[in-house]
């Protein structure tokens, strides 16, 4: 998986492209350099943000206050900061291949 993930600080950021209003909440792997995430919540009054966030922490094992959105608040395209991770410890959770 060759998804833009990177070290900030004691925190990382992790590219994404969020898809809302899906059938169902789900990691749906790689497009381009970014992790693709389908939700199906709606994008609307910040809905869409948190439910990516809500995904991703499950996915991590944290606590969703643990990951919040740094950048592209409004756009489908976002980087999500995870409070406190390591690179290595992201790719190991979201490719468990």
């Amino acid at each position: 998986m060759d998804i833009r993930i990177q070290q900030h600080g004691e925190d990382v950021l992790i590219h994404i492209k969020a898809v809302p209003g899906a059938s169902a909440d789900q990691i749906a792997g790689a497009v381009g350099d970014r992790l693709k995430i389908r939700i199906s919540a709606p994008p609307e009054g910040g809905k869409a943000n948190r439910a990516v966030c809500r995904l991703i922490a499950k996915a991590l094992g944290l606590k969703p206050r643990e990951v919040a959105v740094h950048a592209g608040h409004t756009s489908p395209e976002k980087t999500l900061r995870i409070a406190g991770a390591t690179v290595a410890a992201v790719r190991a959770a979201l490719d468990p291949a």
